[in-house]
């Protein structure tokens, strides 16, 4: 998901019967389950149709997965139903969603590139969010998608500057300690989508203990 649509795009986009992004998990999420801790606090953000956070429910976490699309919602509601796991899904911007500091114990981004002139703010709000020692997971698009996009159609941002590098990342994550951060070329296999090579960046990072927001 990205910012640069409004909830109407989003809500043509999930419509269809089918999942746009498929119903299976993002393997970055995936490959670190060992990070994860049953009966905590997580939070998705631009979660879709819900298949990150239904994964999340499925491994024990306690699941807030935030969109702007009520399509989206409702998609998610009724993975987890499937899924038969329960999951707190809301319906909102969160460009102006009551964000509360010390909440979580994960944050989830995955392929959330917000308009260049609040996604700093995002970022920091998401890092806000975390209680202390919490972790924040996160895979996007880099500047290299833009030739993966016309070479594989497989996804992404047309606009530069919604687009990740390493040096955007750790400065707007500059407040917290960077476990990973990595960047590669990945086969895509999330949907209709999310399909074929990808230039992508990988995230993990830990709010420090001490985090003061300004």
């Amino acid at each position: 998901m990205f910012t640069g649509h409004n909830s109407k795009f989003w809500d043509e986009r999930y419509q269809e019967s089918e999942y746009a992004y498929g119903i299976e998990p993002n393997q970055f999420l995936t490959s670190q389950i060992n990070r994860l801790k049953p009966n905590t606090q997580a939070l998705v953000v631009g979660d879709g149709e819900g298949r990150n956070g239904v994964w999340l429910a499925t491994q024990g976490l306690n699941v807030h997965t935030i969109d702007l699309s009520p399509i989206g919602i409702g998609k998610a509601q009724a993975l987890a139903h499937k899924n038969q796991v329960k999951i707190n899904a809301e319906c909102a911007d969160l460009t102006n969603w009551n964000w509360l500091e010390n909440e979580y114990d994960l944050v989830v981004s995955i392929y959330l590139h917000f308009a260049a002139d609040v996604r700093q703010r995002m970022h920091q709000l998401m890092l806000k969010s975390l209680k202390p020692n919490g972790l924040l997971i996160l895979e996007g698009f880099n500047l290299g998608q833009l030739q993966y996009q016309q070479e594989y159609d497989s996804g992404g941002p047309k606009i530069p500057e919604m687009l990740f590098t390493p040096d955007i990342l750790r400065q707007d994550f500059s407040d917290g300690k960077i476990l990973e951060l990595t960047e590669t070329v990945t086969d895509l296999s999330e949907g209709r989508y999310h399909n074929g090579k990808a230039s992508v960046i990988r995230l993990v990072m830990q709010k420090a203990p001490n985090f003061k927001s300004v």
